[in-house]
């Protein structure tokens, strides 16, 4: 195994690492948003996800996790810029990762 394998074994490693911790982090930040959507607004314990901040950790690569958990807790399922665009995101990374592989091919 040559220098250049190891470092793309490396890269690999890394970017593994990062999609399980962002896709931790972001079924974290959906649930705790959807506990504090029932917060009263005058509470001091009322601080909510910006929407800006789910869907940049979506963009980041926990796109799949965050849908999944949306999903699954029934958390903003009836917002568009969710419903359309973690999957609009999902497949950009899909696509992404289609073509390093078809790079990598030749």
């Amino acid at each position: 195994m040559d220098f250049v394998d190891t470092a793309i074994n490396v890269c690999f490693a890394i970017i593994a690492i990062h999609l399980v911790m962002i896709n931790i982090f972001a079924v974290y930040q959906t649930v705790r948003d959807k506990a504090l959507s029932n917060v009263p607004k005058d509470s001091p314990d009322y601080w909510r996800v910006p929407e800006a901040q789910l869907l940049l950790i979506s963009a980041l690569g926990g796109s799949v996790a965050m849908y999944l958990t949306m999903q699954t807790i029934r958390h903003k399922t009836q917002h568009p810029k969710f419903m359309i665009g973690i999957p609009a995101i999902m497949i950009l990374q899909l696509a992404l990762i289609a073509f390093i592989a078809w790079l990598r091919l030749f």
